[in-house]
This record gives structure tokens, C-alpha cells and sequence, in this order.
């Protein structure tokens, strides 16, 4: 059986928006940031941080923290694209970009192309670096090829790369005019082995994910749901079973997209003819993908855990040391109420809500198995904001309000 935790009421009975506390609220914000702080995350512990804010002052307030997060970004990474270089510790990674065409006025595309290889000398995978960066051509966007930090076998799907990936995009989007609504991945051989794990485990970064001659070593596709894929191999890449086991890919996806008709969209071709390389054939799959864009707030969210976990995907988020490589929630938002129909492995869950998705002046609910774990109105406030922007960078993916639920166990 299952049961409510008393906790939960708690966040219902947070005050409503109060107009004057609200504008005393943003004035405290605009003489924090007039300070030049170093860090944004430290104005979470303000007291303002924490005041309920209107509609209207919350829009300014995420405009003014966009502003200060990119001022910034400006000062401090300028430097790693110019040297198109990002270091960790004592990994680097350095890449090599092109621009095509004219700049659209809501930013530029962004491809993210990864080199085969893998488990080689350097040589060889640099050698693959040099034959990335001009295999694919893009009608409009930044088209960048990245070398892999190490020469392992999974190269693309070490732990670094999610942290060093997301950080080359939050750069991007302010130093280059990225639009975070059109950023692609795409990977060949080795590259596509990427492509399978990081394609789900970083969904919400991505318009849409190309695969070519990969192999998937086992990844669920189930967090695939928002991320248009393409999946492509010859039909004598026989290696590892990559043909065999990419049209089973291929059915599981289309079994999804018949299940969920709004989700799973995939682009699956299996060249009968062609062994490991496909003669640039595959290359089929860019204009596909370039009809996508991401939708940073959609209706539905499958988010499985696999491989490195994540503590955020879309408007969901788990507290950081809770996140679990093996984890699933599936959440609907439908008019002021949230669904969770399946929640596996996860203590407790955030859901991040702004005026986009809702009517944060209203009462929103939160139900799993029929019952309801929150009934409110959630606050918006200037924390809430700073905890989604800060170590994201992603001008969509902010939200105004978060409500935290306990999951009761059985």
C-alpha cells in the first residue's frame, strides 16, 4: 500500500505573489548583480532568492540572470573557443568547427560530429579527428568535430564527456549564437557507439541524433521519446552483429512510436549493400534531421537512466546525489495537472514548472497511481531560476518554480 509523506503539504502552503514584496524582490536582484558577483549561485542563499514572485517580475527576473550568466561566460570561455580547446583536470578536448551559410535571426544550428576509432594508438584516432571535421557538409550551422579526450574503446561514452559536451554547448549558445533549440549530435563507428548512449542519457540537449555504423552495447532507447533518431548501417557490417543488432533497434523504436504516435520519431535505413563504411550515403540523414527542433518543455517526459546518470532532463530533476544509472520516470503535464505513471529507483523528484507550461497562478497537482502527492500553487522565485541556470546554461531551460515530491514506497 501506498501512502503520503506529510512532508509533501508542506510546499502547498507557500504564500501567494505579493506585489510589493515581489518588486522589492527584482530591485535587490538588479543591485546584486550590479555588484558583479562571481558566481551566480551565490545570490541563491539572498533572501530575496526565496520571495514569491508575479508574473511579470519573474519575467524580468529570468531576463536579467540570462543577461549576467552570458556577461559572464563572455569573460571567463571566450578563451577555450578561441583556443578550441576545453581541459578537466588533466583530460582535453579539442575541436575544430565551420560556419555555413547566413546566421537566422533565433541563432545558429549546431552539429556536434564524433570520430570513429576508438580502442587505438593516437595516431589513428587522430587520423579519424582529421576525417570528421570535413566529412559532412550542413546547409546552415556550426559544423564541429571534437577529438576525443582518450583513445579507449568508448571514447564518446566515458562520464567526462556528458560534462565536457554540456559545457561546449552553454559556451556556444552565448559565444557563437546557438540556438539551444537546434543543437544535433552525430557519430560514425566508434562515433556512432556515442551516438546510442549519449543520444538518451542527454535527450534534453538535443534537436535531434544521428547514428551511423555503431553499435549500442545495450543502451534503452526509452528516453529517445523527444529526440528524433536516425539510425543507419551497412548490411554487411557484420562486426559486433552492428547490422543485426540495428534493426533491432530499429523495431524497438517503431514498436514505441506505434505505442506513444506523438514520440519516437526515427529515421532507420540499413544499406543492404555496403559494409562498415557506407560511401557517405548515410549522409541522408542531416537534412532529416535539420527539420527538428527541440522542444524544451514538451507535454511528456520518459527519462531512463543508463550509463552516467543526470540529475535534470527537461522539466524533471532528482536531487544530485540521488541520481541513480538506473532509474525511469515517465511524467505527462496536462493542462494544471502532472502525471507520473511509472516512477522506479527514485526517492524523491522535483517538477520544474513556469508560465509556459501552466498558469503558475493557479493550482497545480501532482498525482501518481490516481493519488496526489502536491496540491498548489508553487512560488515563483528567483532561487528556483538561479538553481536552473546555473550549471546548465540553457536560456530554455529555466524555470520560474519547482515542487518536490517524496515518492511513498509500497
Amino acid at each position: 500500500m501506498r501512502v503520503l509523506i506529510a512532508s509533501l503539504i508542506l510546499v502547498a502552503n507557500l504564500p501567494a505573489a505579493d506585489d510589493t514584496k515581489s518588486a522589492a524582490a527584482l530591485q535587490s536582484l538588479k543591485a546584486a548583480l550590479a555588484a558583479k558577483p562571481k558566481s551566480l549561485a551565490d545570490l541563491s542563499s539572498k533572501d530575496f532568492s526565496s520571495i514569491p514572485l508575479t508574473k511579470t517580475d519573474a519575467t524580468t527576473a529570468r531576463q536579467l540572470l540570462w543577461d549576467a550568466h552570458a556577461a559572464i561566460i563572455q569573460v571567463e570561455r571566450a578563451k577555450e573557443i578561441e583556443d578550441r580547446k576545453l581541459t578537466e583536470d588533466k583530460l582535453e578536448m579539442k575541436f575544430a568547427f565551420t560556419t555555413f551559410g547566413e546566421k537566422p535571426k533565433d541563432g545558429r544550428s549546431l552539429w556536434i560530429s564524433l570520430h570513429g576509432g576508438g580502442g587505438a594508438p593516437a595516431r589513428v584516432n587522430d587520423s579519424q579527428w582529421e576525417n570528421q571535421k570535413k566529412l559532412y557538409k550542413v546547409d546552415e550551422g556550426i559544423y564541429l568535430a571534437p577529438r576525443a579526450p582518450t583513445n579507449t574503446w568508448n571514447l564518446w561514452h566515458e562520464a567526462h564527456i556528458d560534462r565536457l559536451f554540456a559545457r561546449l554547448i552553454e559556451d556556444l549558445i552565448v559565444l557563437e549564437g546557438v540556438n539551444p533549440d537546434r543543437v544535433y549530435v552525430l557519430g560514425y563507428s566508434a562515433g556512432g557507439d556515442g551516438v546510442y548512449q549519449l543520444a538518451p542519457r542527454m535527450a534534453d540537449h538535443w534537436a535531434a541524433a544521428a547514428m551511423m555504423a555503431g553499435h549500442p552495447n545495450g543502451v534503452p532507447v526509452l528516453s529517445l521519446r523527444n529526440v528524433p533518431f536516425a539510425l543507419q548501417v551497412g548490411g554487411k557490417d557484420a562486426a559486433y552483429n552492428r547490422n543485426t543488432v540495428a534493426k533491432e533497434y530499429g523495431d524497438k523504436l517503431l514498436k514505441l512510436h506505434e505505442e506513444d504516435k506523438n514520440g519516437y520519431r526515427h529515421f532507420v535505413k540499413i544499406h543492404e549493400d555496403k559494409g562498415h563504411w557506407m560511401n557517405l550515403e548515410d549522409k541522408a540523414a542531416l537534412p532529416w534531421m535539420a527539420k527538428h527542433t527541440r522542444n524544451p518543455i514538451p507535454d511528456r517526459v520518459v527519462w531512463k537512466q543508463s550509463g552516467t546518470p543526470h540529475d535534470r532532463s527537461y522539466w524533471l530533476a532528482v536531487p544530485p546525489k540521488e541520481a541513480n544509472g538506473d532509474s525511469l520516470v515517465v511524467a505527462d503535464r496536462v493542462g494544471q495537472t502532472v502525471t507520473l505513471s511509472k516512477v522506479e529507483k527514485i526517492q524523491n523528484l522535483m517538477v520544474r514548472l513556469d508560465d509556459r507550461m501552466l498558469d503558475l497562478d493557479k493550482a497545480v497537482t501532482v498525482l501518481l497511481d490516481g493519488k496526489e502527492l502536491y496540491r498548489g500553487t508553487p512560488a515563483r522565485t528567483i532561487g528556483t531560476m538561479l538553481k536552473t541556470l546555473v550549471g546548465r546554461g540553457d536560456p530554455k531551460l529555466v524555470f520560474d518554480a519547482e515542487v518536490s515530491v517524496a515518492i511513498p514506497t509500497k
